[in-house]
């Protein structure tokens, strides 16, 4: 290995002992003269050509990277995220203060120097839509960013004399990918800059990447010939040459070019390629710091890091687990609780026993979940229970009411029960179908002696089922014509309640767009167990007589005794009454009895409105608490992907027949985290835990509370060792795609072996974001797509907004002028653009003079003016010249983010074209994704269309989320009928149709249910496909566990197949039937060649086959003649 590290210090610098050497992973290298710059731990550090102590060039608070010397290798310009936010700085190589050159509030990235030293290239979405990022140059002194003429560009390099550009045309989702060959393979073309034509370096099906210009040959990274290393591309011949072997080796991550050399990683190592002899050479680097994040220290819980909760028996103090500890949190006095003190476990789902007496939870202490159980007090010993073998993840550990049982579930769909006297776990039950939310949703009834589920059946509903502990025997409750769920048995024994919809079916589909089109309502239903109880809503009837005289009779009776207590003399002292009620809590309770024959008969309704229930839960005999979900979800409902919406609680109470609203607001659950609500209940019933607005309450669950009644006001702080953590973090993540990844052969990667090649570089790593890269790195052998890694507890910054008018500009005069202005939809929140608000009447051409009177010139960057202005009224000065004649003010609130605004434009831009191009005729119709976008566009733009003769639909830059069969169940519609009526037009039926040609639009960022939806059009026979091959990425994600700092990782536990028996579509994408490219050149003279090729051929269909027109018959005559009249 070439790197000898690393005194990791806290206080004080030195150069550790002999030991074995951690491999760093030193990244991003650039090359001078004198010496090399490379990021390592969030920092920009330099060291000699020779290698040695490197010394460390920039720190601070902010995320520093990808450094690239100039030209004369006097300055560094790097990517620094400060105020959470990624711009270009630029720093002498001797040191000082970086230099920001770029406000704009989306990430500008730094990707080279123009020839001559005097502008730094750099990257950025400022002006594009989606995927789309473009390049631009600002000089080192600062000011407005000068654009590139390509249309996109992602990594690139000037040729000597600046007229050229080699680049790559786009970004790839998942670079981390090996031996990846879907749609976003990665091309290098050269740009002639002066029109923008191209020349392609030649590959079959490689990832190309990283271009260096040396003299009259590019330089590039290709995983062509296996691992990734460097190749060379001569301008001259147009030959390609493979420059370094790297047969079995660590991928190339990147490379720069420096006088008579080029410096590259090979993941952390640094080594040197001699231009001139062809020889590499490592360089030996040593570093010597305080490095700030591996510091252990004690941080703040905040509620988003609150994962799962559970109440005490009576609600006195709460559990939470946050940070992979389980902390008791009291609801009025005392101090918080760390039940685990372990920062380098991962300690999840508590659970607090009936009695009072136990804690449960689940533990990797031993290196794989186990059961832990103690004392509340976290003072004696730990219990610890295995939990069988193969190993998994475990989920919602559920206490029989007696305390000495446990029921819980596992990833595998199985349902368990351990006796903690007999602590073997014994098997209730498995799931049918794998779906993100594994709960079988256990129950106890209230004698310990059974358990009531719910599992899936063949229909995909799901059915409640009960388990007799005793005969370890379950038995179907429901009949599995209407999908019911939260099975709870009443605290009296007598009843079995539950939810059950009726209207659910086409919901069930979890992964289909389908299942969003139908708002899903459950009622309320008892199971009256005994034959000889009666009904619990049985009719009643008011009544005068006898009934009336008995009731006053007992009520009578009632009065005396309490008067003839009362003059005992308050004999009962108040021990003696704590002593009976002890006494009659102790009462064991009454057996259970359940008469299975003839149950389905003895189930009825109760009297609750119907409506989109969650959960349900019981409290004292005959109450019932109801969480409920809006029934129907707006789009912001649906975008909220990683959490429920907003939830309402209402009590129910069976004796009066009377349901009141108790809570509005909750917070949702999180479907990734397997929780429906945020509402518990103690195991008494008494109190009720719940979450508003990210704040937790605890309040008597009898009435509706105060606003901020129960409030819990502890300060939780957990102790944080970050090594530890990341250690642990390190397992988790082989140990996740260990259990869910869907394929059981891992692809063909052994992950011990894996794991064990990689667990060097851990003791090497310095920041959170550098681990996140190793785990990029190592799960990039799955070649997979959606193996996704993010988040984690990186250094926390103050983020400073910055505001954005919805234009774009262009300097005159000195001045910035309006070149353009985007409009939006102002009534709706999203999409609101400020220039076009009412009253504003700025209009493209005009000049933008002062922000909020600070005065504005065209060599400084107009976004640094609007920093903290985003959602705050800003007041303009603008006007018709650059010499502020007639200016005006006017006064506009800016948005945080133009994409909405940008994305729409392009979408009306191309709506209108398509009209204008087909006379009308045709339809366009955008679909951004699958899941909410497309739902939402499809809906708006496909049916305010129909009448048209044709549709194109439009689906680049599609990021997936779900199957889109309902987009492709209403293309497939054919006229079956046409309804006539003596007023108006015929109406073909299905009224809701397009009946004519069908053209798809698809390109490499078209992924996951992108993937699908032209998989599914094709299959459906509806038309062609024109542009490029898709992604390539369709497998599905969801229901991890965080990581024990909040981080992320995914591992596939879906796959898809085609009916024919075959992976089609991962790792391959869909390919178009009329290929047509990115044609830079066109796209610089405005023209889209993709859309246009598609109208060429919608209208050549169109031609050959018009869509069906339909001639109303003649009435039917049937010439009957009415009879004659005698």
């Amino acid at each position: 290995m070439a790197i000898v590290p690393l005194g990791f210090v806290l206080g004080a610098a030195f150069i550790a002992p002999a030991a074995p050497a951690p491999s760093l992973l030193l990244q991003h290298p650039t090359l001078s003269r004198d010496a090399i710059a490379f990021d390592f731990a969030g920092e920009i550090w330099t060291v000699s050509r020779e290698g040695g102590v490197a010394r460390r060039l920039v720190a601070g608070q902010g995320r520093n990277r990808q450094p690239l010397f100039s030209p004369d290798g006097s300055l560094i310009a790097f990517t620094g995220t400060y105020d959470d936010n990624a711009d270009v700085y630029v720093v002498p190589v001797a040191g000082g203060q970086p230099s920001r050159l770029t406000y704009h509030p989306g990430p500008d990235v730094a990707v080279g120097w123009t020839p001559d030293g005097k502008a730094i290239l750099f990257r950025s979405a400022r002006k594009t839509y989606r995927d789309l990022l473009q390049l631009f140059t600002v000089p080192v002194a600062g000011g407005f960013p000068t654009e590139v003429p390509l249309p996109s560009g992602h990594q690139a390099a000037y040729s000597p004399d600046g007229s050229h550009l080699a680049y790559v045309p786009y970004l790839q989702w998942q670079p981390a990918w090996k031996r990846y060959r879907g749609g976003q393979t990665t091309p290098i073309w050269i740009a002639d800059l002066g029109d923008s034509s191209v020349t392609k370096l030649p590959r079959e099906g490689s990832n190309d990447k990283n271009p260096i210009w040396v003299g009259d040959a590019v330089y590039f990274l290709s995983d062509r010939a296996g691992a990734v290393t460097l190749f060379a591309y001569d301008t001259r011949t147009a030959a390609v040459r493979q420059v370094i072997a790297n047969e079995d080796g660590f991928d190339i991550q990147s490379a720069g070019a420096g006088p008579g050399a080029i410096v590259y990683d090979q993941l952390g190592a640094l080594r040197l390629y001699d231009l001139g002899s062809g020889q590499t050479h490592g360089v030996e680097v040593t570093l010597a710091a305080d490095l700030p994040q591996l510091r252990p220290h004690f941080e703040k819980v905040e509620a988003r890091q609150i994962l799962h909760a559970a109440l005490s028996p009576s609600g006195k103090r709460v559990l939470f687990e946050a940070h992979g500890e389980i902390l008791a949190v009291p609801a009025e006095k005392g101090d918080v609780r760390n039940l685990t003190r372990s920062p380098a476990v991962a300690d999840r789902d508590p659970s607090w026993s009936p009695d009072g007496k136990w804690i449960a939870w689940f533990s990797d202490e031993s290196g794989e979940y186990a059961l832990h159980v103690r004392g509340p007090d976290g003072l004696g010993p730990v219990r610890k229970l295995d939990l069988g073998q193969p190993p998994s993840f475990f989920y919602s550990p559920r206490w029989s009411p007696d305390s000495k049982k446990i029921a819980y579930s596992d990833k595998r769909m199985n349902l368990w029960v351990v006796d903690l006297d007999q602590p073997t776990p014994v098997k209730v039950d498995s799931d049918l179908y794998d779906t993100p939310f594994h709960n079988l949703d256990p129950a106890w009834s209230a004698d310990s002696r059974w358990i009531a589920y719910t599992k899936q059946l063949r229909n995909y509903l799901r059915a409640v089922f009960v388990y007799s502990v005793t005969e370890k025997k379950s038995r179907q409750v429901t009949d599995g014509r209407s999908d019911a769920t939260s099975p709870r048995f009443d605290r009296s024994g007598k009843y079995l309640y539950f939810l059950a919809s009726t209207s659910a079916g086409l919901s069930q589909g979890w992964l289909d767009m389908t299942s969003m089109a139908r708002s899903v309502t459950s009622s309320v239903w008892a199971a009256v167990l005994r034959k000889d109880l009666p009904s619990p809503v049985a009719p009643e009837s008011d009544e005068e007589g006898g009934e009336a005289k008995d009731a006053a009779k007992d009520k009578k009776s009632a009065s005396a005794e309490r008067s003839k207590d009362d003059k005992a003399g308050d004999t009962k002292t108040d021990e003696k009454k704590a002593e009976d009620k002890k006494a009659e809590e102790k009462k064991p309770p009454e057996p259970v009895t359940i008469d299975f024959e003839g149950l389905d008969q003895r189930i009825v309704s109760l009297p609750i409105d119907r409506a989109n229930y969650a959960a349900l839960e019981t409290g004292a005999d005959g109450i019932l608490f109801l969480v409920a979900n809006p029934t129907v979800l707006t789009d912001e409902d649906y975008a909220e992907f990683e959490e429920q919406p907003p939830q309402s609680v209402s009590r129910f109470e069976l004796k009066k027949r009377k349901t009141e609203k108790l809570l509005e607001k909750v917070d949702g659950g999180s479907p990734v985290y397997g929780g429906l609500t945020t509402f518990l209940l103690s195991s008494d019933g008494s109190k009720m835990l719940f979450s508003q607005g990210k704040k937790w309450f605890i309040t008597d669950s009898e009435k509706a509370p105060k606003e901020s009644d129960g409030a819990l006001k502890s300060s939780i702080e957990v102790y944080v060792d970050p090594r530890a953590e990341w250690r642990q973090m390190y397992h988790e993540v082989w140990r996740l795609e260990r259990d869910f990844l869907y394929a059981p052969n891992f692809h063909g990667l052994d992950l011990k072996e894996a794991e064990r090649v990689y667990a060097p570089f851990l003791e090497g790593i310095a920041s959170r974001e550098d681990l996140n890269q190793l785990f990029r790195e190592m799960t990039g052998n799955l070649v997979l797509g959606h193996t996704f890694i993010g988040g984690g507890a990186e250094p926390k910054q103050e983020s400073v907004s910055v505001g954005l008018l919805g234009a774009d500009y262009r300097l005159a005069g000195g001045r910035y002028q309006f070149a353009r202005i985007l409009s939006g939809e102002n009534w709706n929140p999203k999409l609101q653009a400020p220039l076009t608000q009412p009253g504003v009447n700025v209009r493209a051409g005009e000049f933008l003079l002062a922000v909020n009177g600070q005065d504005l010139r065209g060599d400084d960057d107009v976004y640094r003016l609007f920093q903290g202005t985003a959602g705050k009224q800003t007041v303009l000065t603008v006007g018709p010249g650059a010499d502020g004649v007639r200016s005006r003010q006017v006064t506009v609130v800016p948005v945080p983010s133009e994409e909405g605004l940008r994305l729409r434009t392009w979408m009306e831009d191309n709506r209108r074209r398509v009209d204008e191009m087909t006379g009308g005729r045709v339809a366009y119709v955008y679909i951004p994704d699958t899941f909410a976008g497309g739902f939402a566009n499809f809906n708006r733009y496909f049916f305010s269309q129909v009448g048209k003769e044709a549709v194109i639909l439009d689906e680049r830059f599609n990021h997936g989320g779900a199957i889109a069969d309902y987009i492709v169940d209403y293309l497939k519609r054919t006229p079956q009928m046409i309804n006539a009526s003596r007023e108006g037009q015929d109406v073909v039926e299905p009224a809701e149709g397009i009946y004519g040609p069908k053209v798809m639009i698809v390109n490499q960022m078209s992924g996951s249910g992108g993937d699908a939806l032209p998989w599914l059009f094709r299959k459906a026979g509806l038309g062609p496909l024109v542009g490029v091959r898709t992604w390539g990425g369709l497998v599905g994600i969801g229901g991890y566990p965080p990581l024990l700092d909040g981080g992320f990782v995914t591992a596939p536990r879906w796959g898809l197949y085609g009916t024919r028996g075959e992976w089609e579509v991962e790792n391959v994408g869909i390919a178009p039937d009329i290929e047509v490219d990115h044609d830079p050149a066109l796209l610089r003279k405005g023209r889209d060649p993709q859309l246009e090729r598609a109208v060429a051929v919608v209208l050549d269909l169109l031609k050959a086959n018009p869509p069906p027109r339909f001639q109303r018959p003649p009435y039917p005559d049937y010439k009957q003649r009415l009879p004659k009249r005698p």
